[in-house]
């Protein structure tokens, strides 16, 4: 059985940062979680991503993201002051992907990204899927198999 940590519970407050990740990550896996934003503003989404996962894994520098999948304009940074963290928009970044980078580029980490339109069944199933490191599919295959509210 996947043992995954909930940053908070999928059925968390509307503040709370909706995020599955496998608890033994390891840079061989295909993806390390699941991220569930309420909404494609990356500037309003973002930063409470980068707060949640702040300390799990080194100090995160760079987020890259698929320019298509979010709201414009497109933020340069995410949070504030010397702790922001440097944002990157790229069409060739694949759907539903989000990749963390920490510092010095030693460590990165990719997550799903569950569309804010999902259903909560269809989220749950996803984001267990993609923290779950015997679970081999790439995020196309999974993206594919969620359904909406």
């Amino acid at each position: 059985m996947n043992q995954s940590t909930r940053v908070p519970a999928a059925r968390a407050p509307d503040d709370a940062v909706r995020l599955r990740l496998d608890p033994h990550p390891a840079q061989t896996n295909t993806l390390d979680g699941a991220w569930w934003p309420r909404s494609t503003n990356a500037a309003s989404e973002l930063p409470g991503l980068v707060e949640t996962l702040g300390g799990r894994r080194g100090k995160i520098t760079h987020v890259l993201l698929n320019s298509t999948e979010w709201d414009l304009p497109h933020p340069q940074r995410a949070g504030g002051g010397r702790e922001a963290v440097r944002l990157g928009w790229y069409t060739s970044q694949p759907a539903g992907l989000i990749t963390i980078i920490n510092e010095f580029g030693e460590d990165r980490f990719d997550l799903l990204v569950v569309p804010p339109d999902a259903s909560q069944a269809s989220a749950d199933t996803m984001s267990a899927a993609a923290a779950d490191h015997t679970d081999k599919r790439h995020t196309p295959e999974l993206i594919a198999e969620i359904e909406y509210a």
